[in-house]
């Protein structure tokens, strides 16, 4: 960490290594995400902000840390606004759940009642019928499923400590 002001500005060297990622990837993440707009000097040399730099920290958190796809992220950014993911750079603020942002569709009440009373057998469409998921729709069941490990190992702790 550099010995600056918290207000001084960055150049990307010094806020790509508080932020603990390449000066390249900044550069990317700025074509990717439009609320990133480093301040740039004459000669187009960017100067970070500390906002900046707290936007690139929760950024890195969820595409690092939380699995998140730069479009899950994007959509997160948008949906939660620059305050939300630049506070998730503090270590205390609970990491979001990419599993949250998965919305069942709704199911018609008749279609529930039908279900349970019509027997179960396995239906085949033919050979093509599996869909393969998508690289952010595995990284998120993989996010999910390392939640839910967490979670049972929690739960047995608890129920072990109260037998």
């Amino acid at each position: 960490m550099s010995d600056k002001s918290p207000d001084a500005y960055r150049t990307i060297s010094e806020a790509g290594e508080e932020a603990g990622l390449p000066p390249h990837v900044l550069r990317f993440w700025e074509s990717k995400f439009a609320q990133l707009k480093p301040v740039k000097r004459a000669g187009g040399r960017r100067m970070y902000r500390r906002q900046d730099v707290q936007l690139l920290k929760g950024l890195r958190r969820l595409l690092y840390d939380d699995g998140y796809t730069i479009k899950g992220a994007q959509k997160y950014l948008r949906e939660h606004g620059v305050a939300s993911v630049a506070a998730l750079a503090e270590a205390s603020t609970p990491s979001p759940d990419p599993a949250q942002d998965i919305k069942a569709p709704p199911v018609a009440p008749q279609a529930s009642v039908q279900a349970e009373e019509a027997p179960v057998t396995p239906q085949n469409d033919g050979p093509h019928h599996a869909k393969r998921l998508s690289g952010g729709q595995i990284d998120l069941a993989r996010s999910a499923l390392s939640r839910l490990e967490q979670a049972r190992a929690r739960l047995s702790e608890v129920l072990e400590k109260t037998a």
